[in-house]
């Protein structure tokens, strides 16, 4: 009984990335514990301690990190394969069997880790992004830092165009601004008559939570470059854009 009580706290305390998800492990200690004999069980603790070690050299030759929804989808999809092994009818060795169903196990990891590492990690082609995802070996939430290829916070330039009396729409929206953490703000300021962005002669347009902002009624004194920056409180810049409206 005390060998049955410290192989089941030994499993529990085992963790790799996929078995970060709580009921990943429960499914492994059940399917140990569910052995017809010690020795049995023994050997299932030994593949799958063999399982976890493949899992976090996986991990760690995909940047180290997962994304909760990434973990959700690789879960989900080991779990069926999972339950499925587990009703099948035997037709060798359990053990044999163990091994093949963790493997599959890793490649499900090996998948979704690289579709995430991919796409999703670091989906900023511009600006500096610092997004919250789990470390795979301590399982804890950590920050990764995302600069752009460029490695500067310059999402570019944009020319608009609006006739006298029309209006201009300027939006300086990315679809990875939402992943930015801390409720930064746009901040969107104004030079009239320049085509050359000077901080120090810029003019406060608006602060908003909203990307976009209308120019309404427009008139040669409303041309001049407008920049657009989405930054914290702290002063701390993730993007900027910059608009140059003419007639």
């Amino acid at each position: 009984m005390m060998l049955l009580l410290s192989l089941l706290c030994y499993v529990g305390s085992a963790v790799a990335c996929l078995q970060c998800d709580r009921s990943i492990r429960i499914l492994h200690e059940d399917f140990i514990l569910s052995a017809p004999s010690l020795s049995d069980q023994i050997e299932l603790k030994k593949i799958n301690d063999q399982a976890i070690v493949s899992y976090k050299s996986t991990s760690q030759e995909r940047k180290g990190v997962i994304d909760p929804t990434t973990l959700y989808r690789a879960k989900t999809e080991y779990q069926s394969e999972f339950n499925r092994f587990l009703k099948a009818e035997r037709t060798g060795s359990v053990t044999f069997e163990a091994i093949q169903i963790m493997e599959k196990g890793r490649k499900i990891l090996e998948k979704n880790l690289d579709v995430f590492i991919h796409d999703g990690l670091c989906p900023n082609k511009c600006g500096l992004l610092k997004r919250r995802v789990m470390d795979c070996l301590s399982c804890q939430y950590m920050m990764y830092m995302c600069p752009s290829p460029s490695n500067q916070q310059d999402c570019g330039e944009l020319s608009v165009q609006s006739e006298e009396g029309g209006q201009a729409v300027l939006d300086c929206f990315f679809p990875w601004h939402r992943l930015v953490l801390g409720n930064p703000e746009y901040h969107y300021s104004w030079i009239p008559g320049s085509k050359k962005w000077d901080e120090n002669n810029a003019t406060t347009l608006v602060v908003t939570d909203e990307s976009s902002v209308i120019l309404n009624q427009l008139s040669v004194k409303d041309q001049g470059i407008y920049r657009c920056s989405l930054q914290k409180n702290n002063g701390t810049i993730f993007s900027q854009v910059t608009f140059l409206l003419t007639e």
